[in-house]
């Protein structure tokens, strides 16, 4: 028994040796487990950040990177001035006052945990102004020292090539560049809060004035009061339809008399003409034949797009830049993942790189024929002083057409993007060639003139005819020498027109010649006027309503420099000169200053003597029976009661324009558009349809009986409503002299 215990005991004791000696073995194998898991975790690690602003950018550099690369987006920008205050310190040399943006808080922190994160971190934001800004601040912001090494990356277009090369090519944030962003946005903050404050303070809330806004509302201002003052001139025109020998009939115009040009003013001058040619046949004096050719467009630069755009797609220049975006940032292609399909689209260079050109010289060759390809490399050049820091807005891949990939794009990215690759492909084709024929002929001491063209060679236009249309003007076969027989002579009657108010497309445009803002501000330049109710858009036309124009005129009498258009274009070349390096941002501040201040000083003093006040009218509300007032709302003046809160009665105001209706002996009132541009209107409407744009005075035309009207504000004259008449009323001594 003993014997049996003891083996028993002896095999329990091997027994559990040989129970511990597996446990062994399966800690140990646990242990490298657990340490090849640690090893993959660490082999897996994102060793990159890239710090991109969008998600949609994040996502297609994403997939141009490698597993070693994490990619997160700031959403724009991380840190700003803040909203509630002016933020910039003018007591310590116009320090801005820099805070993280309100909601961000929780995206910085996961920021600052992956920078810590990562060996490295890019900053990759956009390659301008803006973004140098918003890599700078992210830099602060996450608080990256000296042991975290960062790079500032930039690119053109956002394609697996240029993603890669930018790694290669990284470098440090240039402060030229985010001094010449800080310059803009304390110069902005400082004249947006103070004027706008004022504004509120002694007009009413919710106005605003801007240093670029302002000047665009002067702008659209002045275009309107030319247009009010303008006066039509008449002038005539004589056309003839002329047969050669062969019968083959074409048109010739008046030029003038013994070969030199002469004005047709009136009809009597245009009887004295018509009786000295009726009865005479024609001589031509002298055909020129020739070839003319016209050249090639630029490719698109921010401007030049946003203009396109609004001309023959009818889009808004924020929607263009909304659309341009998101083909700059990627678009999800069928069979290729998402890819950038333009490049970067803020840009005031017409320059295309080296690599771009020959794709689109292969291109032009392959699909058009060799005559298609300009035989010089197009360099265009612009106007004014550019920084020429991005290359012109292209596609990133000629051989990605339009068509090719219309099924993965919507409507509005399918014609933008269209725009923008016909333009660029028609940028470095061949010219355009045409025949020309110019004829010179006489009748008696009068001469004529006739001209006509045939294209013989579309070149450019195959591509891009937008705006470039040839008229053609077939001309028979004609020889000095010839005689011609008049088939019909047609003399008309024409009257000058008033210059074109601006459309969103002419005013940027305007807006870049006298070199006011930048591509980046064009789009919300226009968008801020117009929501701020000073400008309003019907048929693409821009008007200025009653409340543009109020402001328009403090902003003049009060602070002239900001609304001058040379102050604030130079204003534009220094911060130039400050991305250039040529000069301290903080100088360009120290400047300007002093005589803002006292221009604001100024009009903190006299401005209290312009504040609009309710005006009480003898309307009665009908629901409480207080006598109404008028204030002056987003829309202009209104009808509201004293009484509110408690009565919230308000009602249209519509001023008497101090004249009976010509057409039903009413009075006429002053009214406004459903967008706030005034008109003057019959109380009787609708019964009585009488709407005028000018004032009438209540006085009959002494030449056709039509009713006068007042044209113009600073010197207003008294014209006839019937362009066709063109009476103009003298201007009496005495009153030139309540003029002066």
């Amino acid at each position: 028994m003993a014997m049996t215990d003891e083996n028993t005991t002896e095999m329990m004791i091997e027994g559990e040796q040989a129970d511990i000696q597996p446990s062994k073995k399966t800690k140990a194998e646990a242990e490298t487990k657990k340490t090849a898991k640690k090893t993959t975790k660490r082999a897996k690690r994102k060793k990159y950040l890239v710090i991109v602003e969008s998600p949609a950018k994040a996502n297609t550099i994403g997939k141009f990177l490698g597993d070693s690369y994490k990619i997160e987006a700031s959403m724009g920008h991380i840190r700003d001035l803040p909203k509630s205050q002016m933020g910039v310190d003018i007591e310590h040399d116009f320090e801005p006052k820099y805070i993280t943006i309100r909601g961000k808080g929780d995206l910085l922190g996961k920021l600052k945990k992956d920078a810590k994160s990562a060996d490295k971190v890019y900053l990759a934001t956009d390659p301008d102004r803006e973004g140098e800004a918003i890599s700078w601040h992210l830099l602060h912001a996450l608080k990256l020292d000296a042991d975290k090494p960062v790079s500032r990356i930039t690119f053109n277009e956002i394609t697996k090539t240029a993603v890669k090369r930018s790694i290669s090519e990284a470098r440090d944030i240039d402060m030229d560049l985010v001094d010449a962003q800080q310059a803009r946005r304390v110069l902005d903050r400082m004249v947006g809060y103070t004027i706008s404050d004022l504004l509120w303070q002694k007009v009413k809330k919710g106005l605003s004035g801007g240093r670029v806004q302002s000047v665009a509302l002067r702008i659209v201002c002045d275009r309107e009061e030319e247009i009010r003052s303008f006066i039509p001139e008449e002038y005539w025109t004589i056309s003839t339809f002329l047969t050669d020998k062969n019968g083959k009939t074409f048109e010739a115009k008046f030029y003038g008399k013994h070969e030199e040009k002469m004005e047709l003013p009136n009809e009597a001058v245009v009887q004295e003409v018509l009786s000295h040619v009726e009865k005479k046949d024609f001589l031509i004096k002298e055909v020129k034949k020739g070839k003319r050719q016209k050249k090639p467009v630029a490719p698109f630069t921010t401007s030049t797009m946003q203009q396109e755009a609004s001309k023959y797609l009818n889009m808004a220049t924020q929607k263009t830049m909304m659309i341009a975006q998101q083909l700059y940032e990627g678009i999800h292609i069928k069979g290729e993942g998402t890819v950038g399909l333009v490049s970067y689209i803020r840009t005031d260079s017409f320059r295309i790189s080296d690599e771009a050109y020959q794709a689109a010289v292969e291109y032009i060759k392959e699909i058009y024929g060799e005559e298609f390809v300009n035989p010089q490399r197009m360099v265009y050049k612009s106007k004014g002083k550019t920084q020429d820091a991005h290359e012109a807005i292209r596609p990133t891949n000629v051989l990605r057409t339009p068509d090719s990939i219309k099924e993965s794009l919507t409507k509005d990215q399918y014609k933008l993007y269209k725009l923008i690759w016909e333009r660029f492909v028609a940028s470095q084709m061949s010219p355009a060639l045409y025949d020309t024929m110019q004829v010179r002929m006489t009748a008696g001491e009068y001469s004529f003139r006739a001209s006509g063209s045939r294209p013989i060679f579309s070149g450019f236009l195959q591509v891009y005819s937008k705006g470039e249309e040839e008229t053609e003007v077939q001309m028979p076969v004609l020889q000095e020498g010839d005689v011609l027989h008049p088939a019909e002579i047609l003399p008309e009657q024409h009257f000058t027109q008033p210059p074109a108010r601006y459309t969103d497309a002419s005013l940027i445009k305007m807006l870049e010649e006298i070199g006011v803002g930048r591509p980046s501000t064009y789009a919300p330049t226009l968008t801020t006027i117009q929501a701020r109710n000073y400008v309003t858009k019907e048929a693409k036309n821009l008007y200025p309503t009653e409340l543009g124009e109020v402001v328009n005129e403090i902003m003049k009498k009060y602070f002239p420099d900001i609304v001058d258009i040379d102050f604030t274009a130079n204003m534009e070349k220094r911060l130039d000169e400050v991305e250039m390096g040529h000069e301290e941002w903080k100088q360009v501040i120290r400047d300007f200053y002093p005589n803002f201040k006292k221009s604001v000083d100024d009009a903190v003093e006299k401005l209290a003597k312009v504040e609009i006040k309710d005006e009480v009218t003898d309307v009665i509300c009908e629901k409480c029976g207080r006598n109404m007032v008028i204030k002056y709302g987003r829309y202009g003046k209104f009808l509201a009661c004293p009484g509110f809160p408690d009565c919230q009665n308000a009602k249209p105001f519509f001023e008497e324009a101090g004249v009976d209706c010509p057409e039903c002996g009413g009075k006429v009132l002053i009214k406004k558009t459903k967008k706030g541009r005034a008109y003057y209107g019959c109380e009787n409407n609708p019964e009585c349809g009488f709407m005028s744009w000018n004032k009438p005075t209540g006085e009959k035309c002494p030449k056709c009986g039509s009713f006068l009207e007042e044209k113009g504000k600073k010197n207003p004259k008294i014209v006839c409503s019937n362009e066709k008449c063109g009476y103009v009323q003298e201007t009496t001594e005495e009153q030139k002299e309540q003029k002066e």
